[in-house]
């Protein structure tokens, strides 16, 4: 199923030709609902589809694809609100100084944009998902390149959001989709794109983010690349109620086979009394967890020698070991080092890296300077983690220190609670420093739209040349910034 270079060509010349059918907002609001509904009348078909390329298993799947159609739906609200295009008009204003001319701003969708499919989320994160929800409501086009871990599921899905485009008049090559490594290479040089999103891997993505740097004409690149997702247990955390944060640990890691971008992969716990009674927990939950499946052989063999490599280094113990299961599946489990092996650079240095599956590392500290040693080694991460205790969390302690510390790390910062699930809400930041993202964007929540859009600002343009959105009587009866009053 590769796409050559002349399909790839074509499929980026279709979506691009499309454009202007996404210039009315009321068109494509009504597009994103009905690839909605589309999904919906399809459910059981494609969820049946999704689980034979996946085994992700059809609970799973039927709740990832109400999010997707959640999230659909979602974007067309934001475009009929109409907030996003930021518009701000400002009427000429001689007492400044400077002298202020008119001047009206707004924003403008950059183009095409190629989405790249995630493996472990064959909805949310692919041809339906967020990056293409986004897209079409910022009123570009897209082209997925398509996940090899579901090629059929990925050609249903685009076939449901082609009928619901042209159903509301929109050319079906406003969603292009095309298969194979090669073609991905192809769409990120293809001078007609304009922007790309990508959710998978750190060498995947950094090659991807050096590719759109290095064209002619350099393009956005908002890249999810890999994340450890650090947790920090204080030590009066651990002895209010280490058993309760043990087995929550336990169903965060390997929720999903630790298929999650936001798995907790790196955990810093007391050492003592109330530390061990965590990992008694942790250890009990973990080793009544069931072996799983993971996406595919690939992934399997990494998880396999990546946890061998890591219990190999000295002074690593595994207390639950994890590893190959039967034949296709895997289980759980969590490797144990002390925090000064950590505190500087050296052999442990891989226990840093990602290890997608279901396994944790837990960081072992003996007091607040060995945890924040390990802290200021870490890369950014899509989200960090502090259990506090109640008095902790009612501002007594170092709480809000801890805080302060993690920032710096993550996109999402988490109290009492647990990464693994990232809700789709107007608030949610999706997003963190390199190598957690190649940009300062989401990918989930409204504010995903924003990747999409570029501002433009006409400096006394005559009433009847400007733009709707742009006009002083507001015909489309945007929310707008006019004359430095907020209109709503």
């Amino acid at each position: 199923m590769e796409a050559t270079a002349q399909e790839v060509d074509a499929a980026v010349r279709a979506a691009h030709a499309a454009r202007g059918a996404l210039a009315d907002r009321a068109v494509r609001s009504a597009f994103l609902r009905a690839a909605a509904e589309g999904l919906e009348a399809s459910r059981d078909h494609l969820v049946e589809a999704a689980d034979a390329e996946t085994a992700l298993g059809p609970v799973r799947l039927t709740g990832e694809l109400a999010r997707t159609c959640f999230q659909l739906r979602a974007f067309a609200d934001i475009v009929d609100e109409g907030a996003f295009l930021d518009v701000v008009i400002n009427h000429p204003d001689d007492t400044a100084t400077p002298p202020i001319p008119d001047l009206r701003r707004y924003k403008v969708p950059l183009g095409v944009v190629a989405v790249y499919s995630a493996s472990n989320f064959p909805f949310a994160f692919s041809v339906a998902g967020g990056d293409t929800a986004s897209a079409l409501g910022a009123g570009c086009p897209v082209v997925v390149k398509a996940h090899p871990d579901h090629p059929a599921l990925s050609e249903l899905v685009a076939s449901v959001l082609r009928r619901a485009a042209a159903a509301h008049g929109i050319p079906e090559g406003v969603v292009g989709l095309v298969h194979g490594f090669e073609a991905g290479i192809e769409l990120i040089k293809h001078p007609l794109v304009a922007a790309a999103g990508f959710t998978g891997s750190v060498r995947g993505g950094r090659a991807l983010f050096d590719a759109a740097a290095a064209r002619p004409v350099p393009i956005p690149f908002h890249g999810e690349l890999g994340s450890l997702n650090p947790v920090v247990i204080t030590e009066a955390a651990a002895a209010e109620r280490a058993e309760a944060i043990g087995a929550g640990l336990a169903g965060s890691m390997t929720l999903g086979v630790g298929q999650f971008c936001v798995k907790p992969g790196l955990v810093l716990a007391p050492s003592g009394a109330a530390g061990d009674r965590l990992l008694k927990s942790l250890t009990d939950a973990v080793s009544d967890s069931e072996a799983g499946v993971l996406l595919d052989h690939r992934m399997r063999d990494n998880f396999v020698a990546g946890v061998a490599e890591r219990a190999e280094l000295p002074e690593v113990d595994s207390p639950v070991t994890p590893g190959a299961g039967g034949e296709h599946t895997v289980s759980a489990g969590f490797l144990t080092v002390a925090a000064d092996k950590l505190a500087a650079e050296g052999a442990h240095d891989l226990l840093l890296e990602e290890c997608f599956g279901p396994v944790t590392v837990v960081v072992r500290y003996d007091d607040d300077t060995q945890a924040q040693a390990v802290l200021s080694r870490l890369p950014g991460n899509l989200t960090a983690t502090v259990h506090l205790s109640s008095e902790e969390a009612a501002g007594e302690g170092r709480g809000a220190e801890i805080l302060a510390e993690l920032t710096p790390l993550a996109g999402r910062v988490l109290v009492n609670g647990w990464p693994t699930g990232v809700a789709v809400a107007a608030a949610q930041h999706h997003g963190g420093p390199y190598p957690a993202t190649t940009s300062t964007s989401t990918s989930v929540g409204g504010t995903a739209i924003e990747r999409w859009l570029r501002p433009v600002a006409y400096q006394g343009a005559p009433e009847a040349l400007l733009p709707a959105e742009l006009k002083d009587d507001n015909p489309l009866g945007l929310p707008r910034r006019f004359n430095g009053r907020l209109e709503r």
